[in-house]
């Protein structure tokens, strides 16, 4: 299937070449759904499987995902780990920095709800979506890299389906475990050996 079975156009075939028109909603959409560039800076344990991510083998590269590290370059914030009471305000400034459309992922159980620390912890804020809004809360202690791809992935479906005007629509809430991007690891709990019954 080629580029223009994909696209959602008219084509009109003109002699010396072809005028192609498609809806600005459609052409917009998959610019900003196909190069987000994502925000590095990571919080706390979830930073480890953030950066596990970009890494060699899964690869945030192929999405069109790549890390700037000011957040006027930015466009992807990626909230990864535990959000201190006294980090929240920093957080919320860079995220008001980023320029229009920006979009949130909170990463892992302290950034989605306090985690461990909701009842014992008075330092720690209880979901990154008290001071800024989110768009994607991927839930795990903390997320596999396979989570996040999945929460990358459901985030690009939904800058795809956003219309110009409209809002943007509920949050998507992603499992701790994940069926899409599901890798080998050549472990003995994920792969069985066919010789061996049972």
């Amino acid at each position: 299937m080629g580029l223009m079975d994909r696209i959602p156009a008219y084509v009109d075939r003109l002699p010396g070449g072809s005028v192609v028109m498609a809806p600005v909603d459609w052409a917009i959409n998959e610019v900003q759904a196909s190069s987000m560039w994502y925000m590095l800076f990571g919080l706390a344990c979830c930073a480890i499987e953030l950066m596990a991510t970009g890494a060699a083998r899964y690869d945030f590269d192929r999405l069109g995902m790549i890390f700037r590290a000011t957040p006027r370059q930015s466009d992807l914030m990626i909230v990864a780990g535990t959000l201190t009471l006294k980090m929240a305000p920093r957080v919320k400034l860079l995220h008001e920095q980023m320029a229009e459309p920006r979009y949130v992922i909170a990463m892992g159980g302290c950034t989605t709800y306090g985690g461990p620390f909701y009842h014992d912890g008075y330092s720690v804020l209880k979901g990154v979506d008290k001071i800024i809004p989110v768009d994607v809360f991927i839930a795990g202690c903390p997320p596999r890299p396979e989570a996040l791809l999945n929460g990358c992935l459901a985030m690009q479906e939904k800058i795809r389906r956003n219309k110009l005007g409209q809002p943007r629509g509920p949050a998507i809430h992603i499992p701790p475990t994940a069926g899409r991007f599901s890798l080998s690891t050549g472990t003995a709990e994920t792969e069985r050996d066919p010789q061996i019954p049972g």
